[in-house]
């Protein structure tokens, strides 16, 4: 009755007013915000940070840097069920991926890193990693004038010392943020965004419980879960989680969640590594998360849900490293 007394293209217009208000309205109560754009504070301490990110002479065979296992061209991590470490040694675990690992609650699968400065000095002296030293890693890059110079400029002294290493990695690390997914914009009030398939992915998504661990603006990263709550996860991978870190049986099997930001291209999945594809995630976490086994339908719609959360990748202008000098000691990668 109301439409017949007012124009009828004025009450289309309110119509879809309203309809809009009220979806971005119910986007604006979700459970998933969206992630935002990094801001760069420190642009030379980050353009350091990049260059030892990239830069093999930080291990012992001079072969590997942080992104051999961190690949920024495949979503930060190496798309290897486990990372390869000095003289080919098979990696105890699945590589997380670095993009927007700054949101984490900490570091590693196991979080027995406190943040990504903490990380950063790990796998620089892991032996079955990057198989170097702190020291040996500081004498190379005191080694390198234009490394020294560029130390004092962002640091303002010339310790030089792994804390100014890592604390320049981590840096650059919190830049490495993935905003503008097609499943932020719908956040936003873009409800073009998404297609129908993917909406009632998402629908499903939260009807179904993921979102009691993948939540905020990581999707993830901000709490411990047990891996296999309602059917034991059966594994070769020797990986214990955070039992490891605490001594706790209780925590046993006990791993941070990970964000599910660009998802699709951070395969394989979970700790071990074993599940090659998102449709064999996602039937794996309602089987053995949820005690549900998804349709072949509803897994697609999750799926499809899963790949919207896809933003912008790094945009990063490869750094030309600074050379060594005749007092750079040389790798001995066979040795």
């Amino acid at each position: 009755m109301l439409t017949k007394s007012i124009p009828l293209t004025f009450a289309v217009v309110a119509c879809a007013a309203l309809m809009a208000a009220g979806s971005v309205m119910a986007q604006g109560q979700e459970p998933i915000r969206p992630i935002q754009a990094a801001k760069v504070t420190a642009p030379a301490k980050v353009e350091l940070g990049k260059k030892l990110f990239f830069d093999p002479r930080l291990s012992k065979s001079g072969s590997i840097s942080c992104n051999s296992c961190h690949n920024l061209s495949m979503g930060g991590s190496d798309n290897l069920k486990t990372s390869i470490g000095d003289k080919w040694q098979k990696g105890p675990i699945n590589s997380p991926t670095v993009l927007n690992s700054s949101g984490n609650i900490a570091q590693f699968w196991d979080g027995r890193a406190k943040d990504l400065k903490e990380q950063a000095g790990g796998p620089i002296a892991n032996p079955g990693e990057m198989a170097f030293t702190h020291e040996l890693a500081v004498d190379m890059l005191r080694s390198i004038p234009q490394y020294v110079s560029e130390f004092k400029k962002v640091f303002g002294n010339d310790k030089l010392t792994i804390d100014e290493v890592t604390a320049a990695i981590a840096a650059f690390e919190e830049t490495l943020v993935t905003p503008n997914s097609r499943f932020d914009k719908w956040l936003k009030g873009d409800h073009k965004a998404l297609k129908s398939q993917e909406l009632a992915g998402y629908k499903l998504f939260k009807a179904s419980g993921c979102v009691g661990c993948h939540n905020g603006p990581n999707l993830g990263g901000n709490s411990y879960q047990k891996m296999g709550v309602v059917e034991a996860f059966k594994t070769t991978n020797t990986a214990e989680g955070r039992s490891a870190i605490t001594g706790k049986d209780a925590d046993r099997f006990n791993f941070k969640v990970p964000t599910l930001r660009n998802v699709e291209l951070t395969y394989p999945y979970f700790h071990d590594g074993s599940a090659n594809t998102l449709g064999e995630a996602v039937d794996t976490m309602g089987r053995l998360q949820l005690g549900r086994k998804f349709t072949d339908t509803e897994n697609t719609e999750i799926v499809a849900f899963l790949k919207t959360l896809t933003g912008d990748q790094p945009k990063l202008t490869l750094p030309a490293l600074p050379p060594s000098s005749d007092k750079t000691k040389r790798p001995h990668p066979f040795e």
